[in-house]
């Protein structure tokens, strides 16, 4: 079992819920990545996805657009940031998922970037523009790391598509709550719940709830029909303004004692 799933699995065997959250590394620059990461592992998060900054962004909305843009602008790039992880892997608890476009990773080399994750302690990769037909590009080298390859499974994906999808699936299972891309959202659609059964029917991989989820009451209302939840323009917004309580509110959401 890969240790992003363990790590999950750990949480739920308890009752709890698992809990997520997206940061932008380089957003307020790269120095802050360290304390970030810490003070959220302390905080009792399960895993924690670090997303790279990326001149096209397809999936990414507004808020974490314009962290991708301001991470940019420090100089971020994938490098640095798999650099400054190792620099304090050895402080590192949970495990990191790292959220990242094609082009980087094939820019940096494959075989090199699965290698040198693994050593900044990336237990986990999601790719957005990667189909789930171009995944043997970096399969064998994340496999070989003991990377696992998160797949998202979207509203719209048929049956064939999902069971396709979460059979691949490594870690959990990415499933979006929305149509569209990145942001809070004040609603959800009514037959949220009958995906994520149809979801679920297919894999024993926990199933993650993720886009659009801002709230205590939204960490809280997901958490009574799939096995967690990520949270990431709320999380994004809430480090611009050096806002903890409303970062440690959502953690606490997904604690057994506030699920029931």
């Amino acid at each position: 079992m890969s240790q992003l799933k363990e790590a999950i699995l750990s949480v739920t065997s308890s009752g709890d819920k698992a809990f997520i959250p997206y940061i932008m590394a380089g957003d307020g620059g790269l120095e802050k990545l360290k304390p970030t990461i810490l003070k959220l592992q302390q905080l009792g998060v399960t895993a924690i996805e670090v997303g790279i900054p990326f001149t096209d962004p397809v999936a990414d909305g507004p808020t974490i657009e314009r962290a991708g843009e301001r991470a940019l602008a420090s100089g971020t790039n994938l490098r640095k940031v798999i650099d400054t992880l190792t620099s304090f892997a050895d402080d590192i608890t949970v495990p990191l998922v790292a959220m990242t476009y094609l082009n980087p990773i094939l820019a940096y080399g494959v075989e090199k970037f699965a290698a040198d994750a693994n050593l900044a302690g990336i237990r986990g990769l999601i790719i957005p523009d990667m189909p789930l037909e171009e995944s043997e590009i970096v399969h064998p080298s994340l496999s070989n790391a003991g990377i696992s390859l998160v797949q998202l499974v979207s509203l719209t994906s048929t049956p064939e598509r999902m069971a396709r999808l979460t059979k691949s699936s490594e870690g959990f299972i990415y499933a979006v709550t929305v149509n569209g891309i990145t942001g809070a959202r004040s609603s959800f659609a009514n037959e949220l719940v009958e995906h994520f059964n149809k979801i679920q029917s297919y894999t024993d991989t926990p199933v993650l709830a993720g886009f659009g989820i801002s709230t205590s009451n939204h960490v809280k209302d997901f958490g009574s029909f799939c096995s967690g939840v990520i949270v990431g323009s709320k999380i994004v917004d809430s480090l611009v303004n050096d806002d903890w309580a409303t970062i440690e509110a959502l953690v606490c959401a997904s604690k057994v004692a506030a699920v029931k």
